[in-house]
């Protein structure tokens, strides 16, 4: 999730980001100046949190240069962890006008009221343009949507394992595999749950017991639980499993080279990233005015063709071919038979399931 998912860099400390932020277009200072920084709503430079990387450059092309183009305000972007921008918030003074992360984050950054309330009615691109509801959150509204799935060696496997149960099931698919830790993300028990029979729609609230209980039953077939996003892709590329969870489009470099590996999209996890305001953000007339401009359909659709982060706006499917849409996550093929993660949930009870994680990871 935060810090790492496909293309992200190791994120900058505030002072390290604010010494090496820079402007997609434009020059000048960051903070401190009145044309940058003051309060009100007509300035024309932006600044806004990204995780960096391919991520970012995807973002620059498809929306912040064209965005900056039809409109005079320049974008600036930094690299941010969410809290550094609720310290921010809680002194005072944040430093950021807008934030693009995932609507787990915004979650928590709602409850302890550092983000100002999502005023979706201001969005001209939201208006009738079916963005399913629980991407409009009452402090954010998603952007675009990204995954974690199976991979698998499909010369090392006689058959394409076709669920988690199969990849649950090491004596019909045998060789080692990988799970994600939690000290990467939020842990992959929904994954357990359906290699235990539960079905898609039946998923939450999540059995935590039953979940682990699943988990234990495959604990000798993982070879490593993975603690950074590149790794289950270096584990698959060198042979040393022949199956693992991953961020979707973490092994689209190994196919690119031509490497026997394969994706299942059946229960795939979605997660959604979008945009969020903090409290007391200097700028929010421009950060309203990006974030529309990020919904337009044409827009959602350039950036997908970039990245591998599937549009939030129905519309934008239309504009993409099929080999573009075949590699996301909200494509109609692959939406119906992966489940989107209920941040709600997680939000409420990660403290509680990393801790016993940790005492299942360390018995």
């Amino acid at each position: 999730m935060e810090g790492n998912r496909i293309g992200r860099r190791t994120i900058l400390r505030t002072a390290g980001a604010l010494a090496a932020a820079t402007a997609v277009t434009g020059c000048g200072t960051l903070m401190g100046s009145s044309e940058s920084r003051g309060s009100g709503g007509g300035k024309k430079r932006l600044v806004v949190s990204n995780s960096g990387g391919a991520y970012n450059d995807a973002l620059a092309k498809a929306i912040y240069e064209p965005f900056t183009k039809e409109t005079g305000i320049t974008v600036t972007t930094v690299n941010y962890q969410s809290a550094q921008v609720i310290a921010q918030v809680k002194q005072g003074r944040p430093q950021v006008d807008l934030m693009d992360n995932s609507l787990l984050v915004f979650q928590k950054m709602a409850r302890l009221e550092c983000l100002e309330a999502m005023d979706h009615d201001r969005l001209k691109s939201v208006k009738g343009a079916g963005i399913p509801e629980h991407q409009l959150p009452e402090h954010a509204v998603g952007k675009n949507v990204w995954c974690s799935l199976m991979a698998y060696r499909t010369d090392s496997l006689k058959r394409a394992p076709k669920s988690w149960g199969d990849f649950w099931n090491t004596h019909s698919f045998t060789g080692p595999r990988s799970l994600q830790s939690a000290e990467v993300d939020i842990p992959e028990l929904e994954f357990a749950l359906l290699a235990d029979g539960v079905p898609l729609d039946k998923l939450y609230p999540l059995d935590v017991d039953r979940a682990f209980k699943s988990m234990s039953r495959i604990r000798g077939g993982v070879k490593k639980f993975w603690n950074t996003g590149a790794l289950p892709a270096v584990l698959l590329g060198r042979k040393e499993v022949v199956a693992t969870s991953l961020y979707g489009g973490r092994a689209d470099e190994l196919i690119k080279q031509g490497m026997p590996v394969a994706y299942q999209w059946n229960g795939a996890r979605r997660l959604t990233n979008g945009w969020g305001i903090p409290k007391g953000a200097d700028n929010t007339d421009a950060a309203y005015k990006l974030i529309d401009f990020s919904l337009r359909p044409e827009v959602q659709a350039a950036f997908a063709k970039l990245y591998p982060g599937g549009p939030v706006v129905p519309g934008a499917i239309k504009l993409l071919s099929e080999d573009v849409l075949a590699a996301l996550p909200t494509s109609p093929q692959n939406l119906k038979i992966g489940f989107d993660a209920d941040v709600a949930w997680w939000d409420k009870n990660r403290d509680a399931v990393t801790k016993r994680w940790q005492e299942w990871a360390d018995a």
